[in-house]
């Protein structure tokens, strides 16, 4: 890798890492980064889980040692999640490039779209496994076959899921969104791994970047304003990103 190479994967990680906490969008950024940077996009795919897995697991051990976790709902819906990426993970591995970019830039258009919608504020309420439905447990399942398939544009799903149906709010959405996506993509991770779609080297350095990235984003997302703003700046970097996509 060159200077440049390294600067650009902590940079763009570090942006992806706060935003893929405080909201969603962080690997509309950072897989088409590494395909940019010459990666096969089934390999650029499998690299990208190197960095969310370990943004996640600075993200949920921040989040639980400021005594936010909810460690037995999020388990709960974990495993149907885990199922599901590796099935998605499993299919990413031979899809064809062609298909993979189509999939690639509808998924952020898809994303994008979504995140121009107004949202509903929520006020907080508890949240307890007794409050889980059969068809929470179905929706974690295919959210995670998408995201062991793409990871773009999964945390959209997240908050279609987690907020809409389980009504609870943004903040409580964050918490338990990287406290499942951290299982269910360390799974796919091992699915692409097995299969040589790792570059490692690549994915440790743009996951240094994420990881500063989420770990700023903890405490930002426990303010009173949070961070509304991202949403804005995510979706003028996507729109560049999205001309170099289709261009490319």
């Amino acid at each position: 890798m060159t200077v440049f190479e390294v600067l650009a994967l902590l940079a763009l990680g570090g942006v992806a890492g706060f935003i893929n906490v405080l909201s969603a969008g962080g690997s509309m950024l950072t897989l088409p980064l590494l395909m940019f940077l010459g990666l096969p996009p089934q390999v650029a795919n499998g690299t990208n889980r190197v960095a969310i897995t370990l943004q996640s697991m600075t993200a949920v051990g921040s989040f639980y040692r400021m005594g936010h976790g909810n460690l037995i709902v999020s388990l709960h819906l974990a495993v149907p999640a885990i199922l599901g990426s590796l099935l998605g993970a499993w299919i990413a591995t031979w899809v064809p490039d062609a298909v993979f970019e189509i999939v690639l830039v509808s998924a952020m258009i898809g994303a994008s779209v979504f995140m121009l919608l107004p949202q509903p504020s929520l006020s907080t309420r508890p949240l307890t496994k007794e409050r889980l439905t059969p068809a929470i447990y179905v929706a974690m399942f295919f959210v995670g076959m998408y995201g062991g398939f793409i990871q773009v544009g999964v945390g959209v799903l997240f908050i279609v899921v987690l907020y809409h149906m389980l009504k609870i709010d943004l903040r409580q959405v964050n918490v338990l969104k990287v406290s499942i996506v951290l299982p269910f993509t360390f799974a796919a991770l091992m699915v692409f791994a097995l299969n040589n779609q790792v570059h490692w080297g690549v994915g440790l350095t743009l996951a240094l970047g994420n990881v500063t990235g989420a770990f700023i984003a903890t405490r930002v997302n426990m303010s009173k304003q949070g961070a509304r703003w991202v949403k804005g700046i995510t979706l003028v970097m996507v729109a560049a990103i999205l001309v170099r996509l289709i261009l490319y």
